[in-house]
C-alpha cells in the first residue's frame, strides 16, 4: 500500500494488518453495516498492473479469456489468465488507461502475474508494470451509494461494467447499489472524506464478502490452477468468450464448452464454524469414499455469524449428498442460491 494512503487511513480510525485495512472500530458492526447500510470501504487487497505500449491491445488479446476488444472508455471486463491446460491462475478486472489498460488483481498475486506476462511480450511493443502504488481504489457499496456518487460525480455508467473517467476517478458499476471508484493518491484523501460524510468506513473483508454474495470468484495463490474458469462460473458473469482467438489454455476451456461434461459448479454457501474457511480447503462428500469432492474457492465472515463462501463442488455432490468441510466428518455447507442462474443439466 501506498505509505501517504496508509497514514491518511490510520490518521482515519483504520487498523491495519498485512497492509490491509482490518477494520474501523468494531469489524463486526461494519459486516452488519454492509448488509443493511450504505459503506465506504478501500480496496488494497487488489492491485493494478498497467499495460502499456502500441501493441498492448493484441497482446492481451492473445493471453486473456475475454475479448479485450470489447473494453473501450465505457466498458469494462472481467478476464482471467489461464495455464495451458485451461487453469486459471488469475482473474482480472480490466478497464481502459488512456491508450493503454489496467488489469486489477488481487495485490499478492501482482509481481508474480507481472513476470508471467511479459515473459510473454518477446518482441511486442507493450510494457507489463505495476501500478498498485499509484492508483487508489475504493468500494460503495449500499441503497444510497448511486445517489451519493450522483452527487459527487454528475453522470454515472448505466449498465453493470460500466465505467466513466472524470477528472477526479474513474468510477466502474457493478450494480445500482455497489460501485468502484480508482483515484490518485493525492486526490485520495479528499475523495474519501466527501464520501464518508454519506457512508460508513468499513474493513476490506467487506468489499470481500459482497463478492462472494455476488458470486464473483477472486483467484488467489491457495487456488492458482486449480480450476477450469467454467468451474468457477467466469462464464456467466461474462469472463470468458468463445469466438475469440487462441490464448493460453483456449482449447481446453473451449472443449469443455462444447464437447464435454462439466462436472464441477460454484455455488455458494454457508458454513457455521466457529474456525475460518481458508480457499484451497477440500471439501468432501459420502460418494467421492474419502477423496475430495470440492475446494472452497473465497471465504468471509458472515453479518450473522459463521462464514460465506464460494465453493466449487462436484454437481452431483451438491444436487444429492451432503458437503463437509476439511473432512468427511466436518462442518455441512449450507447452500444458498446465487444471484444469477447456472445452467441446467
Amino acid at each position: 500500500m501506498n505509505p501517504d494512503w496508509q497514514q491518511f487511513l490510520t490518521q482515519q480510525g483504520a487498523t491495519f494488518d498485512a497492509g490491509l485495512v482490518q477494520h474501523f472500530g468494531d469489524a463486526a458492526a461494519e459486516l452488519r453495516a454492509t448488509a443493511q447500510g450504505t459503506v465506504l470501504c478501500d480496496l488494497s487487497q487488489f492491485g493494478t498492473l498497467r499495460a502499456s505500449g502500441e501493441d498492448a491491445q493484441a497482446f492481451l488479446q492473445n493471453m486473456l479469456s475475454n475479448d479485450i476488444h470489447e473494453v473501450d472508455v465505457s466498458r469494462t471486463q472481467l478476464s482471467s489468465l489461464n495455464s495451458p491446460k485451461g487453469r486459471m491462475q488469475a482473474t482480472m478486472l480490466i478497464w481502459r488507461d488512456g491508450d493503454g489498460y489496467l488489469l486489477q488483481l488481487p495485490r499478492v498475486l501482482c509481481e508474480a502475474m507481472r513476470k508471467k506476462l511479459s515473459m510473454y511480450v518477446l518482441r511486442a511493443k507493450v510494457k507489463i508494470s505495476d501500478a498498485s502504488d499509484e492508483i487508489v481504489l475504493l468500494g460503495l457499496s449500499g441503497e444510497n451509494a448511486q445517489e451519493i456518487l450522483r452527487r459527487q460525480f454528475g453522470e454515472l455508467p448505466q449498465l453493470p461494467f460500466g465505467f466513466i473517467d472524470t477528472e477526479q476517478a474513474g468510477v466502474l458499476k457493478f450494480s445500482n447499489t455497489r460501485f468502484q471508484i480508482s483515484t490518485t493518491v493525492q486526490y485520495a484523501s479528499t475523495l474519501w472524506q466527501s464520501l464518508n460524510l454519506h457512508a460508513q468506513p468499513v474493513g476490506s473483508v467487506c468489499w470481500d464478502w459482497l463478492n462472494i454474495r455476488n458470486g464473483i470468484p477472486v483467484i488467489l495463490p491457495q487456488t492458482q490452477e486449480q480450476f477450469v474458469p467454467q468451474m468457477a462460473n467466469l462464464e456467466l458473469i461474462g469472463g470468458v468468450n468463445f469466438k475469440k482467438g487462441c490464448y493460453p489454455g483456449q482449447e481446453i476451456v473451449a472443449r469443455m464448452q462444447y464437447l464435454g461434461k462439466l462436472k464441477r459448479r460454484m455455488y455458494l454457501a454457508h458454513l457455521d464454524s466457529g474456525a475460518a474457511p481458508q480457499p484451497g480447503d477440500e471439501l468432501f462428500s459420502v460418494e467421492m469414499e474419502g477423496q475430495a469432492s470440492g475446494m472452497i474457492a473465497n471465504a468471509s465472515p458472515a453479518p450473522d455469524g459463521g462464514y460465506d463462501v464460494l465453493a466449487v463442488v462436484q454437481t452431483s455432490s451438491r444436487e444429492s449428498q451432503t458437503v463437509h468441510w476439511k473432512s468427511p466428518q466436518g462442518e455441512a455447507l449450507q447452500f444458498l442460491p446465487l444471484p444469477y442462474p447456472l445452467p441446467q443439466g
